[in-house]
């Protein structure tokens, strides 16, 4: 991860999200739970945000959510999905990023490949939900506790 990266996006991240704003008026991203044969779940640390937080991203023009989910779970820690994703939930963003909502997928089966993004993902982990990093970000967590400790879902990030 380069040093420029973590000096810079704490500046330019809240430009995107202006310019995000200005040109939309609702955001849609994705979050994938990726869960291997150990029962462990995928997780990953972003160059520009703290903890640990659930691969994902924004839907693109002319993507679908199922399509985007793959996408970034590919981009961000090489998985090649080998069935369609599940949706699980969806959550309204609107404490981190007004007009945003939030959907969150399973995926069971897949292969590990090189992934496709470099610079934003400063590293990738696989976790038993029941011990997950201390610095584990507080909407993964949540997500996590609903899918697996059958917490009721809540539709706020």
């Amino acid at each position: 991860m380069s040093t420029w990266r973590r000096h810079v996006e704490p500046f330019t991240r809240p430009l995107f999200f202006a310019w995000s704003r200005l040109t939309r008026g609702k955001t849609l991203g994705v979050r994938g739970v990726a869960v291997d044969a150990e029962g462990r779940v995928l997780l990953v640390k972003h160059t520009y945000l703290a903890g640990w937080w659930l691969p994902g991203g924004g839907v693109d023009r002319g993507e679908t959510t199922q399509d985007a989910v793959v996408r970034e779970l590919h981009e961000e820690a090489g998985l090649i999905a080998r069935a369609a994703p599940v949706l699980i939930s969806i959550h309204s963003n609107e404490r981190f990023f007004p007009g945003d909502h939030v959907a969150v997928f399973r995926i069971d089966a897949f292969d590990l490949d090189e992934r496709t993004s470099h610079g934003e993902i400063a590293e990738i982990g696989w976790f038993p939900p029941s011990a997950l990093p201390e610095d584990t970000h507080r909407g993964t967590r949540a997500r996590l506790a609903e899918i697996f400790d059958g917490v009721q879902t809540d539709t706020n990030w």
